[in-house]
């Protein structure tokens, strides 16, 4: 559960502002690059802004090119699995974002004074701590994402060169995601006397005697990762304009309430697994203009909203169409992360794809790709199936094994006869 702005869901957090998409590569036949991706929305739609949950869950399925296209084109998932019939309830209650709106204010009130005591203990102990009074806190306001993205680069370098604390409240960074910038919103980001850098994730969920749910801190972890991500790129241009070293951190603070009460502690998180594993699974993404070339001409993912703005027009057909001429790479884990989730999962049923029942599974059944080719693997070897020519392959070998040892034990269980003093009860 986040904090921030980006706690909220694609669907329902509201557009800041246009969203940057690909401009045509050199060459580029007519129609590619911004002007394709503004087909695909439909003529007036605003594109939606990537957040760092949706980049995180991006990067955790690479293979989705259904998401890649969807997201680099800022199309709204939410209201498209509406309009195809398949809604999610995915998102935060509203209860939620409000207490956890009131935590963050709680923790940044008096200059953050509190969280960069909580930040020196726990990432910078034995060195002199922040004096009241004697942090920066650089306004960061611009126009639009790209002027908030410029002015917070110029302040970070800034805060480099004066050598001194600096607390960044909500700045704006960008990561490049298949060949497209999307903008993420970090809580906070530190800047320390020595020139590192780091993140701040402040979240609502409890710390209980300084430890919290292992589930939702891996959540944090791989959202920050892409914080660090998209820090790291202007860590370079720092570096050459202030002359000193910039480093950011790979060790970010996470904040949440102590035990029970609305008083905040925190934690040190080390997150270089994850921003190996983020950085090296956006760099496998194909570029969205590479993607959306490939799709049948004509296609578009446009609602056809109706005056009130939320009701699609459109018949679901069409949609459908449009939706299936994009490859999907659905997983169980797709359920907590895409809202098209629902309609993927309902797909990938109706068409018995084993990846329906989990990457685990898809793995080790190697080429088998549907149910109904694992149980005629299953069968007896001679049976004339495809799963024959495939002679010693592990995956049949296991599931032929399997099947035996299953009809043995169902075949030598026999039911257990009344015994006499039941009968005598009768």
């Amino acid at each position: 559960m986040n904090v921030s702005r980006d706690s909220r869901s694609a669907s329902a957090a509201p557009p800041e502002g246009p969203a940057a998409t690909p401009s045509p590569r050199p060459g580029a036949p007519p129609g590619s690059g911004r002007a394709r991706l503004t087909e695909l929305r439909g003529p007036g739609v605003r594109p939606r802004s990537l957040d760092a949950r949706a980049l995180a869950a991006l990067a955790a399925n690479p293979g989705c090119r259904r998401r890649a296209l969807l997201d680099g084109a800022g199309i709204d998932k939410g209201a498209l699995a509406r309009a195809l019939g398949s809604p999610t309830a995915y998102g935060q209650s509203q209860f939620a974002i409000v207490r956890g709106h009131s935590f963050e204010a709680r923790v940044m009130s008096d200059g953050g004074t509190e969280l960069l005591r909580l930040l020196h203990e726990r990432l910078a102990p034995g060195t002199p701590p922040p004096e009241p009074g004697e942090t920066a806190t650089p306004d960061l306001s611009a126009a639009g994402p790209e002027g908030r993205t410029a002015r917070t680069a110029l302040a970070l370098r800034e805060a480099t060169a004066a050598g001194g604390w600096a607390l960044l409240t909500h700045p704006m960074l960008a990561v490049e995601v298949a060949g497209a910038p999307a903008y993420v919103e970090p809580d906070a980001v530190v800047v320390h006397p020595d020139g590192s850098w780091t993140v701040v994730e402040v979240k609502s969920f409890p710390m209980i005697d300084g430890s919290a749910d292992a589930a939702k801190v891996g959540a944090a972890a791989r959202q920050a990762a892409v914080y660090v991500l998209a820090l790291e790129a202007v860590a370079g241009p720092a570096a050459a304009y202030t002359g000193r070293e910039v480093a950011v951190r790979d060790r970010v603070l996470l904040v949440c309430p102590k035990d029970f009460s609305n008083l905040p502690t925190a934690a040190a998180v080390d997150v270089r697994k994850q921003l190996a594993t983020t950085r090296r699974q956006l760099s496998r993404l194909t570029r969205v203009e590479d993607i959306a070339a490939a799709l049948p001409e004509g296609t578009t993912f446009d609602l056809r909203l109706a005056d009130d703005g939320k009701t699609a027009t459109r018949p679901s057909g069409e949609l459908t169409e449009a939706v299936e001429a994009v490859e999907a790479a659905y997983a169980p884990e797709c359920l907590a992360a895409c809202e098209l989730a629902f309609h993927c999962r309902g797909r990938s049923r109706a068409e018995g794809a084993v990846e329906a029942l989990g990457r685990g599974v898809r793995g080790e059944l190697g080429a088998l790709r549907t149910v109904g080719e694992v149980l005629a693997a299953a069968g007896p070897a001679g049976s004339g199936t495809a799963a024959d020519a495939a002679g010693d392959d592990p995956a049949v070998v296991a599931l032929r094994r399997a099947a035996a040892l299953r009809a043995e034990a169902l075949g030598g269980a026999a039911l257990p006869g009344p015994r006499a003093e039941d009968a005598e009860c009768h």
